[in-house]
């Protein structure tokens, strides 16, 4: 499946290490999660933050995603409101910081 056209730029696109590991144990490519990501694919967000996206996108404000990989790990993607850099993270390396 043709991911979506994009609604936003990424920049530059960092995978952070945890993350890259996470991928790699799901056998899922990050450039497919970062497609979704731009592309608005946002069903793992509550309706609230789905439309704070949309508001992030028509205004350029920071846009978030979550995702969850087959091995059950949750991956966090961050497009700054600049669109200078896009984070693929796992969702914990966000609340503490690594």
């Amino acid at each position: 499946m043709e991911p979506p056209e994009p609604l936003f730029e990424t920049g530059v696109v960092i995978v952070t290490p945890g993350a890259l590991e996470a991928l790699a144990r799901a056998g899922v490519d990050p450039s497919s999660l970062v497609g979704r990501h731009t592309g608005g694919i946002w069903d793992e967000l509550s309706a609230a933050d789905r439309r704070e996206n949309l508001f992030g996108v028509i205004y350029d404000l920071q846009v978030s995603s979550v995702y969850t990989l087959p091995t059950g790990e949750r991956i966090r993607v961050i497009t700054e409101a600049d669109r200078s850099i896009t984070v693929v993270m796992l969702s914990e390396e966000q609340q503490t910081g690594g």
